[in-house]
C-alpha cells in the first residue's frame, strides 16, 4: 500500500475557484472516477473524480474555501496493483504503511506516518485561551521545504494578528487547513518529515510564544521586550500598519480592497482604535445609505424592501453562485450597453425538408441533427461577410477589435442555471461535427462538467427558446460581445406566393445589439444576409 496525494487538476486557469460541496470524508472508500469534491466558478460548477481507487485518509479542503490548480484536496491510502510489487523504501516525502508483522509499528494515518520517516506533526499551540481563530493565510504549501521559525500560517483574533512559525526544519508533507478556517489550541496545523538530524523536543517552544502575542492585545504599538519568536509575530503587525495611520488586519485590509474602501476614512472601534471588519461594512453601508439621498450619486433608485411574509406564507430559498453571478452579469449588460433589438422571420421549409432528409445519416453517424448546427453554420458565415458583428469595443473606447476566428456560444438551461458554453471555429467544422459538439458540450453542462475554458471566447451568442415556446423576445448582449440572436419557436404560417396562400414553416427570429458598435443600417444588412442563408441553404457553398 502507498499514500498518494491527489491535488486538484486542470481547471481551465481559474483561480480562486470555490469549493462548494465535498463529496467525501476520512475513512471512505473510493473508486477511479467517483466525485472527490465540487467545485464553482464565476461561470460552471465541476466535479472533480477521483483518479485512483483507495481509502481516503485525510482531506485538505473544506467546504467555503477556494482553491486553484495544484492544490492538495486529500490523501489516499492506494492497495498496491499486485501483491508481487515490493514494497518502496520509506523516504521522508513519500511515507509508505507498514505491512509486516515484523516492523516495530505499524503506521496508521497519514497523521501518524512510520516512526522510521521522523515525521512529525505540527499543532496549534497555545494561543491564549481563543476559541475560533480565523487562518487568514497560509505562508506554505505541500512540498515547502521550511527551516526552524519559518512561518507556517497567519491568525487573527479580534484583537491581534499572528503568525505561528515551525519549532522544526523540514519538508511539509500535507497541510489540514484552509484559509478561512477557524481553529483553537490543539488543532492540527501540518504533517513535517523533519530534516535530517533534527530531534522532537518534549516541549515545543513555540506554545508560550504564540499565546504572548495573543494576550498582548496592543501588539501593534508595544515597545517591551519580548522574546526572539515573539518579536516576529507582533511585528507582522506593525510592518503592515507602518504605511497610514491606521492600525488593521490583514483580512480587514482584503475587505476593504474588495469593496474600494479607503481605511483612512474608516474610524476603528477596536481595541487602541484598530479597525475591525464591522467598521468596515458599516462604512459601506452609510456610504450607500448617503448616495440614495443625494441627487446623482448612481442615478439608480433602490428597490425598496418589502415583507412579503404579511401577505401570505412564504419561503426564503438562498441564490446559487451562479445565479448570483448572472444576475450581476446580466445588469452590467444592461446598463453599460445601448440595446437595440430587431425582428423578423425566416422560411426554413426547405432547410427543414433537407434536414428530414438526412435523418437517416444522422441516425448512422450516431448524431443528432437539430436546427442548431445549421444555425451556428449560417451565423458563421454572416459574421464573416459582415466583420461588425465579429467585434469587440476596446477598453479604452477608443478602438475596436476586429476578430479573425468565429467562436459562437450556446445559451443552455440546466438545472444549476443558465451556461453558455462556446463551440470554437465554427466556420471552419462540418455540419456533423458541429452537431456531435452540441450534444457533447449540452451533455456536459447538464452533469455540471463544464470548464472555464469551454465558457470563453465567444465572438457571438445563440440564445434558442424554440423547444420552450414564445414568438419573440429581447435578449440581452453578452458583452463584451456586439451581438445575440434569438431563435423562437418556429411555426406553421400561411405565406402569399403571389397568387395563393401556402403553408411555410416561419421560425421568429430577434438580434439584440450594442448600438455603439453596431447601426441599425449595419444590422438590417446583417439580418437580411441571414435570413437569406436560412431560407436557402444551398447558398452556404457559395
Amino acid at each position: 500500500m502507498s499514500i498518494e496525494t491527489i491535488k486538484v487538476p486542470d481547471i481551465g486557469g481559474a483561480e480562486g475557484v470555490d469549493v462548494i460541496e465535498l463529496c467525501v470524508a476520512v475513512g471512505d472508500q473510493v473508486n477511479v472516477e467517483d466525485s472527490l469534491v465540487v467545485l464553482e466558478s464565476d461561470k460552471a460548477l465541476m466535479e472533480v473524480p477521483s483518479p485512483l481507487a483507495g481509502k481516503v485518509i485525510s482531506v485538505s479542503l473544506s467546504e467555503g474555501g477556494t482553491v486553484s490548480e495544484g492544490d492538495v484536496i486529500l490523501e489516499l491510502e492506494v492497495v498496491a496493483e499486485s501483491a508481487d510489487t515490493p514494497t518502496p523504501t520509506p523516504v521522508a516525502d513519500e511515507p509508505v504503511l507498514a505491512a509486516s508483522n515484523e516492523a516495530p509499528a505499524a503506521a496508521q494515518t497519514s497523521l501518524e506516518a512510520p516512526a522510521e520517516n521522523n515525521n512529525e506533526t505540527i499543532t496549534v499551540p497555545d494561543i491564549g485561551g481563543a476559541e475560533g481563530v480565523d487562518v487568514i493565510e497560509l505562508c506554505v504549501a505541500v512540498g515547502d521545504t521550511v527551516s526552524e521559525g519559518d512561518s507556517l500560517i497567519v491568525l487573527e483574533t479580534d484583537k491581534a494578528s499572528m503568525e505561528i512559525p515551525s519549532p522544526y526544519s523540514g519538508e511539509v508533507l500535507a497541510i489540514s487547513l484552509a484559509e478561512g478556517d477557524q481553529v483553537a489550541e490543539g488543532d492540527t496545523i501540518l504533517q513535517l518529515a523533519l530534516a535530517a538530524g533534527v530531534a522532537v523536543v518534549a516541549e515545543k517552544p513555540v506554545a508560550s510564544e504564540a499565546s504572548a502575542a495573543v494576550k498582548k492585545t496592543s501588539a501593534v504599538t508595544a515597545t517591551a521586550p519580548t522574546p526572539p519568536r515573539s518579536t516576529k509575530v507582533t511585528q507582522a503587525v506593525v510592518d503592515k500598519s507602518k504605511s497610514a495611520s491606521f492600525y488593521a488586519g490583514p483580512a480587514v485590509r482584503k475587505l476593504a480592497r474588495e469593496l474600494g474602501v479607503d481605511l483612512d476614512k474608516v474610524a476603528g472601534s477596536g481595541p487602541r482604535g484598530r479597525i475591525i471588519k464591522e467598521d468596515v461594512q458599516s462604512f459601506v453601508k452609510s456610504a450607500l445609505a448617503s448616495d440614495e439621498k443625494t441627487a446623482g450619486g448612481s442615478g439608480i433608485p433602490a428597490v425598496p424592501a418589502i415583507d412579503f411574509s404579511k401577505f401570505g406564507e412564504v419561503a426564503i430559498e438562498p441564490l446559487s453562485k451562479m445565479h448570483k453571478l448572472t444576475i450581476v452579469n446580466m445588469q452590467r449588460s444592461w446598463l453599460n450597453v445601448p440595446h437595440v433589438t430587431q425582428f423578423d422571420e425566416a422560411d426554413i421549409s426547405d432547410l427543414e425538408a433537407f434536414r428530414s432528409e438526412l435523418k437517416k445519416e444522422a441516425e448512422s453517424r450516431g448524431v443528432k441533427l437539430t436546427p442548431l448546427p445549421f444555425l451556428l453554420k449560417i451565423c458563421a458565415m454572416a459574421l464573416r461577410e459582415h466583420p461588425k458583428f465579429n467585434a469587440s469595443l476596446h477598453a479604452d473606447g477608443e478602438h475596436m477589435v476586429f476578430k479573425n476566428y468565429i467562436h459562437i456560444g450556446m445559451a443552455v438551461d440546466t438545472p444549476a442555471g443558465l451556461v453558455v458554453p462556446v463551440i470554437r471555429d465554427v466556420d471552419k467544422k462540418s455540419l456533423w461535427e458541429l452537431g456531435a459538439e452540441i450534444a457533447e458540450l449540452g451533455n456536459k453542462a447538464k452533469k455540471r462538467k463544464l470548464m472555464p475554458a469551454d465558457m470563453q471566447g465567444a465572438c457571438f451568442t445563440i440564445s434558442s427558446l424554440g423547444n420552450i415556446g414564445g414568438s419573440g423576445f429581447t435578449p440581452i448582449v453578452n458583452a463584451p460581445e456586439v451581438a445575440i440572436l434569438g431563435v423562437s419557436k418556429m411555426a406553421v404560417q400561411p405565406v402569399w406566393d403571389g397568387s395563393e396562400f401556402l403553408p411555410r414553416k416561419m421560425l421568429p427570429l430577434s438580434l439584440s445589439y450594442d448600438h455603439r458598435a453596431v447601426n441599425g443600417a449595419d444590422a438590417g444588412r446583417f439580418f437580411t444576409f441571414l435570413i437569406s442563408l436560412l431560407s436557402d441553404v444551398r447558398r452556404l457553398i457559395l
